[in-house]
Order: structure tokens, then C-alpha cells, then sequence
């Protein structure tokens, strides 16, 4: 699954790694979180990308009332064109996610035992900026307001990750891009092969502390390495005092940045 990610690039870097026109201004984003916007990437007009704010959390059209509706955030890849929260979408509306990579928390056997998170980012060597497949849907209101949505798609882990979680976001190459986004020519069944477990020692996973847990730590010290030798993901040991610093009414998360 994916429940948190990171955006750290310059717009510049993303007007030139998806060939888009011009990317609005934005600040690093370390810790994304659900509800808040994010970045797609969808063809546009005669053909040309363009990059789209949307509430991450896709709610289908036919949903009568959003705040009703449980969210959806991620879209299993091998079931996501026969769902029907999820088909229309994926026939007519299919995204790019930029991200600079993504949290994880592994949960040990032990029930007792405390989750750890994990910073994912691409491995040394591999290109910083990597594509989730994502999907967009509109949602419009009664009194025709309209929201933006999209949701990140998932797949079954590659053995890098495996010991991590077993689902982890699908990736789509840049050489798949144009592919991946015309739902002109390339239906559901034609792309079916990008939805596929990244390869291997495309990432790394560095364990961080639980900082990242709260919206509220949105700088760069939710990415920094645990200690060596720390046994457990812990804000206290990471110097927090297990405590977040006091969150805004709506913890920052309907914010634009």
C-alpha cells in the first residue's frame, strides 16, 4: 500500500522529467498525507501533459455524498479495471504521480512488538524522481461544485520489499509514459503489463522514526536515519520526547502546501 509519500523535487525538475509546458511553484513536501493535494500528471489538450492538483482520496462519480464514502487511496492493480469504484477511471482517466518516494511501516509478527517505519526512496544510481500509476475521477455536487480526486495504484511487492510489507506502489517507467496516459488508443488491457513490482534495486529503505506518523512533521527530519543500533522506531530516541508539535484544527491536511 501507499499511505504517505515525499515530493522533493524542484517544479523545473518535473517540467523537465515528464516534458510538461510549466509546473506551478511549490515547496519541498516531505510527509504527503491522505486528504491533502498532490501532484498528477495527465495528457491534456491536443495531446500535451499538464499538471493537475487533485485531494488524494479518489471518490467515484457516483458517489452521492463524499463525506459518506470511505476514502479510497490506493487501487489494487490486478482487480482495478473490473471495480467499479475504480474502472471508469482506469479506461478513461489514468495519471502520473511524481513522488520522490514513499513511507512504509513494517508490522512484526509480534502484535506486541512496535511497527517501524521506513523512509523508500530511489536507490543510489537509479534517477530521484520516480512515477506512481495513479487515477483521477471528478466528483460533482448537487449545486455543481466539483472535486478533483485521485487515488495511487498498488501491486504485490518485488523481494527487495517483500520483508517490508507485501504491497507497494506500481511504478511506471518514463519510457511507458505516454502509453500509461493515452486512454485514447491504449485501453485497460493494453497496459495491464505496466502494472507490474518495480525492479529490483530500483529502491532503498532507510528506517526513520515515528515522527513521520504525525502530519504535523512536515520538514526533513521525518527522513532522517534511526541511530545505528537503535532497537526500535521511537521519537523519543529520535530526540522528539514522544511528543509532535500541537497540530492546526484540521492537522494541516486540507491545506494546498
Amino acid at each position: 500500500m501507499c499511505g504517505r509519500f515525499a515530493l522533493l523535487q524542484t517544479p523545473q525538475d518535473l517540467a523537465d522529467w515528464f516534458d510538461l509546458d510549466a509546473v506551478e511553484p511549490f515547496p519541498p513536501r516531505y510527509n504527503i498525507a491522505p486528504t491533502q493535494p498532490i501532484l498528477m500528471v495527465a495528457n491534456g489538450p491536443a495531446g500535451r501533459r499538464q499538471a493537475i492538483l487533485v485531494r488524494w482520496g479518489l471518490v467515484p462519480a457516483w458517489v452521492k455524498e463524499p463525506g459518506d464514502f470511505t476514502l479510497l487511496l490506493n487501487a489494487r492493480s490486478e482487480s482495478v479495471a473490473e471495480k467499479p469504484s475504480f474502472r471508469n477511471a482506469m479506461r478513461h482517466r489514468r495519471t502520473l504521480v511524481p513522488a520522490s518516494g514513499f513511507y512504509e511501516w513494517h508490522r512484526p509478527a509480534d502484535k506486541s512488538a512496535p511497527k517501524q517505519a521506513y523512509w523508500v526512496k530511489p536507490a543510489a544510481g537509479n534517477p530521484p524522481i520516480v512515477a506512481f500509476g495513479g487515477l483521477m475521477e471528478t466528483w460533482i455536487g448537487a449545486n455543481g461544485s466539483e472535486i478533483d480526486t485521485g487515488c495511487i495504484l498498488t501491486t504485490g511487492a518485488n523481494p527487495d520489499f517483500a520483508r517490508i510489507h507485501h504491497r507497494m506502489p506500481v511504478v511506471i517507467e518514463r519510457k511507458d509514459f505516454g502509453r500509461w496516459l493515452d486512454c485514447v488508443n491504449y485501453g485497460p488491457a493494453e497496459v495491464a503489463d505496466l502494472m507490474r513490482p518495480p525492479d529490483q534495486g530500483l529502491f532503498e529503505a532507510v528506517a526513520v522514526s515515528d515522527r513521520v506518523n504525525k502530519v504535523a512533521h512536515s520538514g526533513p527530519e521525518v527522513q532522517e536515519p534511526l541511530p545505528p543500533g537503535l532497537g526500535h522506531n521511537s521519537s523519543a530516541a529520535a530526540g522528539q520526547g514522544g511528543k509532535a508539535r500541537p497540530a492546526g484544527k484540521d492537522d494541516g491536511q486540507f491545506s494546498l502546501f
